[in-house]
């Protein structure tokens, strides 16, 4: 039962991190406008939302921890774990799936007319241009968090009652929504089936969590 509940306060956590922009972000936008005057609209903008990205996924992380913490069973959903050092090796492996995938997911897109920029990705690495602490939002606190939320939470939870294929498929689909970036929601789909299977694989919520920083930290860093 409290592992039920853990895994709801993770869920109203991450919900209310993505709402809260709703609220904060227009009051910090004025706030940085009064520090900086002679700033264009773009770079406020910019360096507001790089702000607010940074300091909303690490108090979501922080506060999701905490809650954590308080359940010894909520990593436990997998009887059969294995071994730490080949959890890790797996989570490097995953990484180069997730590229894979995403290679293949690439040029169905590209057969089916769609571009290969996204505009998710676009939009964050220009706010890391700005505002380079934002990187640890994007390739640290950022998968971890949607590794508890879609993998351990939805995932997990769904796959207790029914297959994989069914528990992957529905938690894939709201990690890729949850991007708001619709036109590669394919993509998205395929990161989370490898994670999906990478949390099946070894029964370790860290070794998705390692593909997913190493995939983030390679995009951004790449492009």
């Amino acid at each position: 039962m409290k592992n039920k509940k853990t895994a709801f306060y993770i869920l109203i956590t991450y919900i209310i991190m993505q709402l809260s922009g709703a609220v904060l972000l227009q009051p910090l936008y004025t706030f940085y406008k009064g520090q900086h005057p002679t700033w264009t609209h773009d770079k406020l903008a910019l360096h507001t939302q790089g702000w607010y990205m940074f300091f909303s996924m690490l108090l979501a992380l922080i506060v999701s921890i905490l809650f954590i913490a308080r359940d010894k069973q909520f990593f436990d959903n997998f009887k059969e774990k294995m071994p730490l050092p080949q959890a890790i090796l797996w989570g490097i492996i995953g990484f180069v799936m997730v590229l894979a995938g995403q290679m293949i997911g690439g040029m169905i897109e590209s057969l089916l007319g769609i571009s290969g920029s996204s505009e998710n990705t676009t939009s964050l690495l220009g706010i890391t241009d700005v505002v380079p602490i934002a990187i640890l939002a994007i390739a640290l606190f950022g998968p971890i968090l949607e590794e508890l939320l879609f993998r351990r939470v939805i995932f997990g939870s769904l796959y207790q009652g029914t297959s994989f294929w069914v528990a992957a498929l529905i938690s894939s689909l709201f990690f890729a929504l949850m991007h708001f970036d619709f036109v590669h929601i394919l993509l998205y789909a395929i990161t989370g089936f490898v994670m999906a299977f990478l949390y099946t694989k070894t029964g370790r919520i860290i070794t998705p969590m390692i593909a997913h920083i190493l995939l983030n930290t390679f995009v951004t860093f790449t492009q």
